[in-house]
């Protein structure tokens, strides 16, 4: 297991554990999070315990044309009941991500320290979100890291049925007129899987996010 320390550097992925466990320690300081996207690591633990930087084998991908918007997903669409912004409100969608109560898990791995950080990539234009609004109120959306070609998916919530689904669909139409190569979406889950992800082996993920 490598250390972090104080200098920016991390061994090269392929040293990950099977868990997909590069590295431990050091801190959130926003260079160390660029370098940490743009190697295809992200950290990810439980507050109060040291950072933990992964990088899993296989990836969790979604190939923006492979996604999929079900039937009744397009009648919410069409229905409009939804408004969509890009970026307005960065720090009101990540604490959202925070307080939102998730089936299966016990509390959440998005800490103060951790919106701090993000917050501050997100004044430097790196950090994004999508805000979902219905009546004025925000009900939904999500938040990632912004590379120019790969948009690396963080965290979405919703508090009204289907709130996320719109945040994430209009964030690939989005991508798609940047041509973006894909949205990365970490670790598989079924959930993303309905939508049209995939899992991919690192090596490709990897080679994908090199070019720019």
């Amino acid at each position: 297991m490598y250390y972090v320390f104080n200098d920016l550097f991390f061994p090269p992925v392929s040293e990950a554990d099977e868990e997909g466990i590069l590295a431990i320690g050091g801190d959130l300081d926003p260079e160390r999070l660029k370098l940490a996207y743009q190697s295809g690591i992200f950290p990810w633990f439980n507050e109060g315990e040291p950072i933990l930087w992964w990088s899993p084998d296989p990836r969790m991908v979604l190939f923006l044309e492979e996604l999929i918007v079900s039937k009744s997903m397009r009648n919410v669409l069409n229905r409009k009941q939804f408004t969509v912004t890009f970026n307005k409100n960065f720090r009101e969608v990540i604490s959202n991500c925070q307080k939102i109560k998730r089936e299966g898990q016990d509390g959440t791995w998005i800490s103060n320290e951790m919106i701090d950080a993000y917050c501050k990539l997100n004044e430097q234009g790196i950090a994004k979100s999508v805000e979902v609004w219905q009546d004025e109120n925000l009900v939904g959306g999500l938040y990632g890291i912004d590379l120019g070609h790969v948009f690396c998916g963080e965290s979405m919530f919703s508090k009204v049925s289907n709130a996320s689904k719109v945040a994430f669909i209009a964030l690939v139409n989005y991508l798609k007129e940047g041509n973006y190569q894909l949205l990365d979406c970490q670790v598989y889950n079924s959930h993303l899987e309905s939508l049209g992800c995939r899992e991919i082996d690192r090596e490709a993920f990897i080679s994908i996010l090199k070019k720019e």
